[in-house]
């Protein structure tokens, strides 16, 4: 029973932490998009920040907390496992990109426009690709070598 509750947490995490990521890269279009009008860019740094700083990281650190406490309950199930390797190559991705959205917002907050909003719409997409890895390898847990 710890176990499924634990999972539904972590599943909730996620979800929360996906959102966020999917978001902040819509705020950086419209702020790329609007940087000669500081009333607006000043009102989406608000929004960037308390986005990244109160969705994005507190459920980041959710989602570890709960993925973590279910590995303990199986830390020999999990290492044996090759869809796990690859769902931690996910995860690794998306910390990544995730810390990637925190320099592109303190870039913008100090005026630094480093990307276009065509990359940042690009770019708004990329948490797709551990989105599918990580989803595909914990539903179907494809098994690996011989």
């Amino acid at each position: 029973m710890l176990y499924s509750w634990l999972k539904a947490f972590h599943i909730i995490g996620f979800v929360a932490w996906f959102a966020g990521l999917f978001y902040i890269f819509r705020l950086y279009v419209y702020h790329v998009e609007n940087r000669d009008k500081p009333e607006i860019t000043q009102l989406l740094e608000t929004m960037e920040r308390r986005l990244y700083r109160g969705i994005c990281w507190p459920a980041m650190i959710f989602t570890a907390a709960f993925g973590i406490a279910l590995f303990v309950q199986m830390p020999g199930f999990y290492m044996a496992q090759g869809w796990f390797h690859a769902k931690l190559l996910g995860l690794v991705l998306l910390i990544g990109y995730h810390l990637y959205c925190g320099k592109v917002r303190r870039d913008l907050a100090a005026g630094r426009y480093n990307l276009t909003s065509r990359q940042c719409r690009l770019l708004n997409e990329a948490p797709l690709v551990p989105l599918f890895l990580i989803v595909i390898m914990v539903v179907v847990k494809p098994h690996f070598g011989g």
